[in-house]
């Protein structure tokens, strides 16, 4: 893959789409693992719309990047969750009237995405997450049959068929043992279902494909997701190191729960309404501040330790940058606070700027686009 061709796909506006349809009411059959072909043979399209889409699949949220016609970046987001009601025709009727997405499976009635979420803490209830820990949890016999609603709904039908789309998956865990590729040939498995050939990008290296076309594609990059965080050092585009770690802005919240004896939900409404971490006010938002800096240090010594240990990593004979994203960074203050404890690390190699990515939140999905288009030209 040509560095110049990746850049020229990173360029462009963004536009975010929040999915709210209720174009999914009926019933979802589960899908099992396939293999894909490894070469796609593509046709080209009767449009002006580049061909590749990404797709982020996350613990808290699910988002699709795709090209419009304009050359900009459209986003789909929706949030990675559903909420189980009784089938009864009242309560359909009531999710009806109130124009809240649902599809009915069995005798239960399921809303998805983020009208779960609002519904949940209205009624005092925790949603239920397809994802746990990053992966597809093995806990909820739903899981899978509600993450494809809502990935159906966020990525839409394919252009061509055989749509290339590059996904997101988490590396191998420094900190605990899971199950990776069953993770991944799930996912593989589903997109493939629906028309796609999909590709499984590292979620860490697809913020080094949307945030570091100007450092020629080399430097760090984060991703501080709901259920983990993803780490890549990159070299012109190539990984020379990735790992992830088996805490996120989930376990932020359930901590923060704990301690403060309130449902991990509530703590989540708490770090989402404008807490600033450099300027913490009372005893929730500084329980907040503390779990957010045992994090972000525990991420960076597992960098140094890595880096310290790592073999055949390359030289980087100038400071590279390191750069976050995802979710749990969109927070006030996160990228000072992220600073102020590197400042206290002795980092094994030259650094110089830390930043968080363009678009914090969709840096994932945009790097899973780059990549599609460029395998697609």
């Amino acid at each position: 893959m040509e560095s110049d061709q990746v850049k020229n796909i990173s360029d462009g506006t963004t536009s975010t789409d929040e999915v709210v349809s209720q174009d999914f009411v009926g019933s979802v059959e589960p899908v099992e693992p396939s293999d894909v072909a490894s070469s796609v043979s593509m046709s080209t399209p009767q449009t002006n719309v580049a061909v590749g889409k990404g797709l982020d699949i996350g613990t808290a949220n699910i988002l699709t990047a795709l090209r419009d016609a304009d050359g900009g970046i459209t986003i789909r987001r929706e949030r990675n969750a559903f909420l189980d009601i009784d089938g009864d025709v009242h309560s359909r009727s009531m999710l009806t009237r109130l124009n809240v997405p649902y599809v009915v499976r069995e005798d239960r009635m399921y809303v998805i995405g983020g009208a779960a979420f609002e519904l949940a803490n209205i009624f005092g209830r925790a949603t239920r997450r397809p994802m746990h820990d990053g992966l597809i949890s093995p806990a909820e016999v739903d899981a899978l049959p509600m993450v494809q609603l809502i990935i159906q709904k966020t990525l839409g039908e394919p252009a061509v068929p055989n749509e290339p789309v590059y996904f997101s998956v988490p590396a191998e865990s420094v900190d605990c043992d899971n199950n990776i590729i069953y993770h991944q040939g799930l996912f593989s498995g589903m997109l493939s279902k629906l028309g796609y050939a999909p590709t499984p990008m590292n979620e860490g290296h697809a913020v080094t494909f949307a945030e570091l076309a100007a450092q020629d594609f080399t430097g760090i990059g984060i991703s501080f997701g709901g259920g983990m965080v993803n780490c890549c050092v990159s070299y012109k585009t190539i990984p020379a190191l990735t790992f992830s770690i088996a805490r996120g802005g989930d376990w932020i919240d359930s901590n923060v729960g704990n301690v403060l004896g309130i449902p991990s939900s509530k703590a989540t409404y708490l770090k989402e309404g404008g807490i600033d971490l450099r300027n913490p006010k009372g005893r929730e938002e500084e329980a907040v501040v503390i779990y957010y800096r045992n994090l972000i240090t525990y991420t960076l010594d597992n960098i140094k330790n890595r880096f310290v240990e790592g073999r055949d990593m390359p030289n980087f004979n100038e400071p590279v940058d390191i750069v976050c994203a995802g979710g749990t960074t969109m927070i006030n203050g996160f990228i000072e606070v992220f600073r102020e404890e590197f400042s206290k690390q002795k980092f094994p190699i030259p650094v110089s700027n830390i930043r968080l990515g363009e678009e914090p939140l969709n840096s994932v999905c945009k790097g899973c686009l780059v990549a599609a288009i460029s395998s697609a030209d």
